[in-house]
């Protein structure tokens, strides 16, 4: 009996004590004792198994430091209102060595990338290239093509500056290339673009509106050119009072410009600063497709504005009329051909392979190209190249590899939007996938190397992390992230995610924390960073 009793919880203990009282109470009034109608059953209960505490676990001395050195720096007043979120694991054993709200979700902006990145690779493939077909639709007779030129865009979001070894027009030389070889030097019609790759908004969903005319905030569409933005070249008269000259790169025909900003004497002479008229402005006319220059320039100055194009696939029609001008193809506008027209293929345009443009999609986090992913992943995997579509895909992938939509919140590739949310642990238990996929090797050379290149390029300098953490920043208001690998002094690759949102101050101040724990983690060694379990 005492057995028995000893054996079940100490609330049952005393329940039973109780019982037995009230029995023997019944018992000595002459009463028996009443049979319950139900036979009484005790649930085994599943004890916890004995765990050694913590302070009984010998702490490595390096990590006991970081410990103190994380918790200095993100306890710091200077954070009072921010939150911050760190996660740093040794993927070789499974060992979290340092975690601060590492299951709370953050506002991750580039950061987003890597999922984007992560998913491209599992479902695209490092080889993947997007194709834009070129059909001539009308008839050739003589050396004159009378027809339309037709472009379906697929995406393709390398036909750059930046891709195309400084000169995005190159990406059109195929094509000049094509007529010459049918002999067609004239062309009696028009250059369209036909299909919708990409349908909805070209725009992610909570993007700030009152940034769509910044060129990295540029819409993603499926004819895109240089990344969707365009370069204004403005430069002063050779007098004061002179009209500035102005220009625009990549095309030169696209978008139309109205000038009257002048040329001013410089400030520290002749111009009150501050003063009316004392600056150049460049304003976007949506409706005709035109930008208005206006304000003053100081004599001898010039001035680089970037822009989104407003209307792509307008931009990469104009864009391809001028490139075959300057091959030598006459252009004449006509009328559209003909529903019954003969179509014939002129050219298919390939990209380079996924491995290169996702080198530049992270390396200087480039939006639209993030964006162009996005939506080619869904149109890919559900023949719609949707956002809506995007976000059903890419959340079933993580699902797979065990992040779940409550701990990532998908709503663009870019992480532009502030409607985007992930934790830390599922940040790094992308990263630690990632390493085992058979495209680590292109996804780990995509990020940007600290003190080397990259948005980190300036970063870490002087440190044991320079030339070795590789890691993906991110930055919106009020959000900065960096996420990646970096190897200890002893060669071992640890993973980590350093999320900070809602602070208050200088970014830089962020970075700087950011900066030290990974300049620490690659000055130490694995083994003094593994705790020595008892045996």
């Amino acid at each position: 009996m005492t057995a028995a009793v000893n054996s079940v919880p100490r609330a049952l203990q005393l329940a039973g004590t109780a019982s037995a009282v009230l029995l023997l109470t019944l018992g000595c009034a002459g009463r028996a004792a009443p049979t319950p109608d139900i036979p009484v059953r005790i649930d085994p209960v599943q004890l916890p198994m004995a765990e050694l505490p913590a302070s009984d676990i010998p702490l490595p001395a390096a990590r006991a430091r970081l410990l103190r050195l994380v918790d200095s720096l993100t306890q710091d007043s200077l954070f009072r209102m921010a939150h911050w979120g760190v996660l740093i694991m040794d993927p070789e054993v499974g060992d979290t060595i340092v975690s601060i709200n590492a299951g709370k979700l953050f506002m991750p902006a580039s950061n987003q990338k890597i999922v984007t990145g992560a998913v491209a690779m599992e479902l695209l493939g490092p080889d993947y290239n997007w194709r834009t077909p070129i059909l001539l639709r009308g008839r050739t007779t003589r050396g004159t093509f009378r027809g339309d030129i037709v472009l379906q865009g697929s995406g393709d979001p390398s036909w750059s500056d930046a891709m195309r070894g400084g000169d995005a027009m190159s990406a059109f030389s195929p094509i000049a290339d094509a007529l010459a070889a049918r002999g067609i030097r004239r062309v009696e019609g028009r250059i369209v673009a036909e299909g919708d790759a990409f349908p909805q908004s070209p725009y992610g969903y909570g993007w700030a509106f009152d940034d769509f005319d910044s060129g990295y905030s540029a819409g993603a569409d499926e004819l895109m050119l240089n990344e969707n933005f365009f370069r204004v070249i403005v430069k002063a008269g050779k007098r004061v009072g002179d009209k500035v000259s102005a220009r625009t790169i990549p095309a030169a025909s696209y978008p139309t410009l109205r000038v009257t900003a002048t040329t001013r004497a410089r400030r520290d002479s002749m111009v009150r600063a501050g003063a009316a008229g004392d600056s150049l402005t460049v304003a976007s006319d949506s409706v005709a497709s035109a930008l208005e220059i206006t304000g003053t320039l100081p004599l001898g100055d010039s001035v680089v504005i970037s822009r989104a194009y407003r209307q792509p696939n307008d931009a990469v029609r104009a864009a391809l009329r001028e490139a075959l001008v300057a091959r030598g193809v006459t252009f004449r506008s006509g009328r559209a051909a003909p529903a019954n027209s003969n179509v014939d293929t002129l050219i298919v345009l390939e990209s380079p392979p996924l491995r290169d443009v996702h080198t530049r999609l992270q390396k200087p986090s480039q939006n639209q190209i993030a964006e162009a992913v996005f939506k080619t992943i869904a149109r890919e995997k559900t023949g719609v190249g949707s956002a809506d579509s995007a976000r059903a895909v890419i959340e079933r992938q993580l699902a797979l590899w065990g992040i779940t939509t409550n701990e990532a919140a998908v709503r663009d590739g870019s992480g532009l939007s502030r409607h985007d949310y992930i934790t830390p642990r599922a940040v790094v238990r992308l990263l630690t996938v990632m390493q085992s996929h058979p495209a680590f090797n292109v996804f780990y050379a995509g990020l940007p190397i600290a003190g080397v290149d990259g948005t980190i390029a300036s970063r870490m300098r002087g440190t044991p992390a320079a030339g070795n953490l590789r890691a993906k920043t991110g930055f919106v208001d009020k959000a900065r992230s960096l996420s990646g690998y970096v190897n200890t002094s002893d060669g071992h690759q640890l993973v980590f995610s350093v999320l900070c949102n809602n602070w208050v101050g200088p970014t830089r101040e962020v970075e700087r924390v950011q900066d030290a724990i990974g300049a620490y983690l690659a000055s130490v060694r694995m083994e003094d960073l593994r705790v020595a379990m008892p045996r």
